[in-house]
């Protein structure tokens, strides 16, 4: 059964849920989204991103947008993933997106157990808050799907990986797509399975 927490409970008007998607990933950007919703959103089937069909997420997505009182997609580019680490550059990421809330969020609720440093209003580290609060769902799936059609675009720009499938995370499939052709440009080679696929890909090539 989707679940749906109201933020009836918190004093500020605007109250945002943020999460990122593709911090495991071995290839791409990794993506935040930052969502305000009233306590009469409407969105019914809201939920952690991971718990929902692609079909589903697809459609949450477009009602999100529709329906949020603010809401706001941002990346960490490769580079600044290489530069800063994973972790940095997630928090960037989520920096990013509630900078660009409009209105503003007055408090935010982050996934996970560490606070992005420079956020504009008060917050707080909610473990699972993806599994907790409706804004922090719709989040999620905001970032997970425009992660994954950022993937699917890259597909064809990097053909033979099968980003369109496995959106970069280390599937088998491409742990040995890695072993065969390389590394690309827009692989993390701060992660071992890049910069060393030998030792992650087994079997022939």
């Amino acid at each position: 059964m989707p679940r749906r927490v109201a933020i009836s409970s918190y004093t500020h008007a605007f109250v945002a849920g943020v999460d990122e998607a593709g911090r495991g990933c071995l290839a791409g950007p990794v993506y935040a989204a930052a969502v305000i919703l009233d306590a009469g959103h409407g969105i019914r089937g809201l939920d952690d991103s991971k718990q929902l069909t692609a079909l589903q997420r697809e459609k949450l997505f477009d009602l999100v947008q529709r329906r949020a009182v603010a809401c706001a997609i941002a990346r960490a580019e490769v580079d600044e993933i290489e530069r800063l680490n994973i972790l940095h550059a997630s928090m960037l990421a989520m920096q990013r997106a509630v900078q660009m809330l409009s209105p503003a969020a007055q408090h935010c609720l982050i996934d996970g157990n560490r606070l992005p440093v420079g956020l504009p209003c008060s917050a707080e580290a909610v473990v699972e808050g993806d599994a907790i609060h409706s804004p922090i769902m719709a989040a999620s799936i905001l970032a997970k799907v425009a992660r994954d059609r950022e993937m699917q675009r890259l597909d064809a720009e990097y053909p033979g990986y099968g980003f369109a499938k496995h959106k970069g995370y280390g599937t088998p499939d491409h742990l040995q797509a890695l072993r065969r052709q390389g590394p690309s440009l827009i692989h993390r080679m701060g992660f071992a399975p890049c910069a060393q696929p030998d030792l992650f890909a087994g079997g022939a090539a």
